[in-house]
């Protein structure tokens, strides 16, 4: 992707290796900028990687646009098996361009560059219906509070109020932080119960939070997953 010039962020389950939140995957998930110029580099890098399309949709841009996603296996030496997945529209997150603008980069020992979806807009990205992503939600919420919590900006503050996910953490956020805490109240209702002693009422407002999350995004998919069954519906005809 690099060696074609690919402007791509990394996301998924190996960008949340990369940020300590460690996570067993077994493919490689992309953010691309939606631009011909940018599809014709992918298209060589995947020429490069002897990828072949697995999985409905077919590329088109139009279907990237909606929310779909394009998956890929790689078949070239060294890369056998891999599964690419592609996207360029991530549900309740900024146009690309924004993401861009506030990646995380890291860079190894050789100088080079992984471009990745910063903290805070790969936690809204993993707040799908699965299960299994909420727990590295709370992981990657608390690794970035952890290594800034000694030196906290506003904006991590304001991050940090409105995306933990452990009572024990919103209790001590709002300690320190109450004017922020109250402020944010209208936007996340369940920090007014988080200076309480008991935490109970704010587990349970936590994880009602979750299923809400988890509909919302259930209710994202819900018409494209029939697009996916008309998609296989058209591939089963075609001759």
């Amino acid at each position: 992707m690099r060696a074609n010039g690919v402007q791509a962020l990394l996301m998924g389950g190996q960008a949340c290796v990369f940020y300590g939140a460690a996570q067993v995957s077994k493919d490689i998930d992309f953010l691309l900028l939606a631009d011909p110029a940018n599809y014709a580099r992918l298209h060589a890098a995947l020429t490069t990687l002897a990828a072949r399309r697995i999985a409905v949709p077919r590329f088109d841009p139009e279907a990237l646009a909606r929310g779909h996603a394009v998956h890929f296996r790689c078949s070239a030496a060294g890369v056998e098996e891999l599964r690419v997945d592609v996207m360029t529209r991530l549900r309740d997150l900024a146009p690309f361009a924004e993401l861009w603008a506030r990646r995380t980069v890291f860079a190894d020992a050789t100088g080079e560059e992984f471009h990745l979806l910063s903290i805070p807009d790969l936690v809204q990205a993993k707040k799908t219906q699965r299960a299994k992503d909420w727990p590295v939600i709370e992981l990657l919420v608390a690794i970035q509070h952890r290594e800034n919590a000694a030196t906290p900006r506003a904006d991590w503050v304001d991050f940090w109020l409105r995306e933990a996910r452990t009572p024990e953490l919103l209790r001590e956020l709002a300690a320190r932080f109450p004017a922020e805490a109250r402020a944010l109240r209208a936007a996340r209702p369940l920090l007014a119960l988080a200076p309480a002693d008991d935490l109970e009422p704010l587990r349970a407002a936590l994880d009602a939070e979750t299923r809400a999350e988890q509909a919302k995004d259930r209710a994202y998919w819900e018409p494209l997953k029939r697009e996916m069954e008309e998609f296989r519906r058209q591939e089963r005809v075609a001759p």
